[in-house]
């Protein structure tokens, strides 16, 4: 360990605070610590983040500075290349971080590591973003889950429990680099106002993710098990952004909700961390995950093309209303409720029979909380192919699904306006709505809002006929 007078680097990434963060306390306790953040777009490459979680960083590094006294130093470029030269004109003694998992990063950070290490410079990295590391928890012939309840239930649970939270450091004598750029020069807000319309739903930063989570223990974890089904209700935690970004930590969320929370609601709440636990998993044993089909069968799926069913979806103008909410849902907010992600997944790549690949991206692109495992997993999921996936032929009915888990019309009403006034019989499918109640709606079928874009029983129909055809290929 260097000596207290020694000057270290902490490496800022994706743990965006300063509570719960093992790496700045061992930064701390070595020396005068340079903090850093880069913006490595090259090494990231086709996974450099999206538009909408850009805009989320720029806000969480504005927080994040704040808490440092205006001492956080920005770089842009490859880290690989910056991390030694900043090593070098600051003569540090060691630098520390915390783990990342996709794997364009865990190449980059061994082959730093490595080079840190030629040179006598000590590289220390700790885990700070998952409750359990993806090689901790494995079968018992030493090869990883494909299985979530297995995964969770006999590896996670049956593991030692996750770690504590640690306290916040004191900081003082941070050093820092004129060399730095200021965070305009990041360049990561957007170059149209998109994102003024997601300013109003989030509280970005440290202090916000600990609010966020106080509130939703407060007023969410209570009838979690059920109530996270319906969109318009409070029941859904809305930290998964927060947790990306690691402006709070999983460790600070589990033992919190096991402080306020019991039963079947608390474990299934853990359990929802269980599965990004999972997704991380995933991504970590089988790197392909973004781009390949985890079960090779659907390599012979013969998924359409057609860029203006696309266009439709994205912009929520299918013509199939819970559809259409939840993407624009998405454009409005960066996030689309768990139930809401399925129907419009299963609508996409079943109904549609898009590829997931054209979903994940534009996901990727929308979402503030966009983690490229839990977007990969979740879309492999959805589409049949990934690990543990629902079944292909589970093609989810979205009029059904609205009637159900929207049933009053809160949360599409809220989103599609242009039909608030349709009765709610008539919410879901106001195609087969007689022309009487959607001329007292003011609803004009084709010009205020779209006819639906394709049939959904014809859809449904073509879509298991297609499954079916890849299966016997298959065989």
């Amino acid at each position: 360990m260097a000596a207290p007078d020694e000057n270290v680097i902490f490496w800022f990434r994706q743990d965006l605070r300063l509570a719960d963060n093992p790496a700045l306390l061992r930064a701390v306790e070595a020396g005068r610590v340079l903090c850093v953040f880069i913006l490595d777009d090259e090494t990231a490459g086709d996974h450099r983040a999206g538009g909408a979680s850009r805009w989320w960083l720029h806000n969480s590094l504005t927080r994040l500075n704040e808490s440092l006294d205006g001492r956080l130093n920005l770089y842009r470029g490859r880290a690989g290349e910056i991390i030694p030269e900043l090593v070098g004109r600051h003569r540090a003694s060691g630098v520390y971080w915390n783990r990342c998992y996709e794997p364009w990063r865990v190449e980059r950070d061994t082959a730093i590591k490595s080079a840190l290490t030629d040179r006598g410079v000590a590289a220390h990295s700790d885990n700070a973003s998952l409750l359990w590391e993806p090689w901790e928890v494995l079968k018992g012939d030493g090869t990883p889950y494909r299985v979530f309840t297995p995964f969770y239930r006999k590896g996670c649970l049956q593991a030692p429990a996750p770690r504590k939270p640690l306290d916040a450091p004191k900081l003082s004598d941070l050093l820092t680099d004129p060399a730095a750029l200021s965070l305009d020069a990041l360049d990561l807000l957007p170059s149209i106002p998109w994102h003024e319309l997601l300013a109003s739903h989030w509280t970005i930063g440290e202090e916000g993710a600990r609010a966020r989570l106080e509130e939703f223990l407060e007023e969410g974890l209570e009838d979690y098990k059920e109530g996270r089904n319906f969109p318009a209700r409070a029941n859904v935690s809305r930290l998964s952004p927060h947790l990306h970004f690691g402006e709070i930590s999983p460790n600070a969320v589990w033992y919190m909700a096991g402080q306020s929370g019991s039963g079947v609601d608390l474990d299934h709440f853990r359990s929802e961390l269980g599965w990004r636990e999972f997704s991380h998993s995933l991504l970590y044993h089988f790197p392909d995950l973004p781009d390949t089909n985890l079960q090779a069968s659907f390599s012979a799926f013969p998924w359409h093309t057609n860029d203006v069913a696309l266009k439709a979806w994205q912009r929520g103008q299918t013509g199939i209303p819970i559809v259409d909410a939840g993407m624009r849902e998405l454009w409005q907010t960066g996030y689309v409720h768990n139930r809401v992600r399925m129907i419009v997944g299963s609508f996409l790549v079943k109904n549609l029979m898009l590829d997931w690949r054209s979903g994940e991206r534009w996901f990727y692109d929308c979402l503030v909380d966009a983690d490229l495992a839990n977007n990969s997993a979740g879309w492999q999921w959805i589409a049949g192919c990934g690990a543990d996936a629902a079944p292909y032929f589970r093609i989810f009915n979205p009029v059904t699904q609205g009637q159900r888990f929207d049933a009053d019309g809160a949360y599409t009403r809220r989103f599609v306006p242009e039909l608030a006034a349709l009765p709610d019989q008539w919410l879901f499918n106001p195609w087969d709505a007689p022309q009487s109640v959607l001329s007292e709606a003011g609803v004009r079928l084709g010009d205020t809002y779209p006819l639906p874009i394709v049939d959904l029983k014809a859809s449904r129909e073509r879509a298991l006929e297609a499954y079916k055809q890849m299966k016997a290929a298959a065989s």
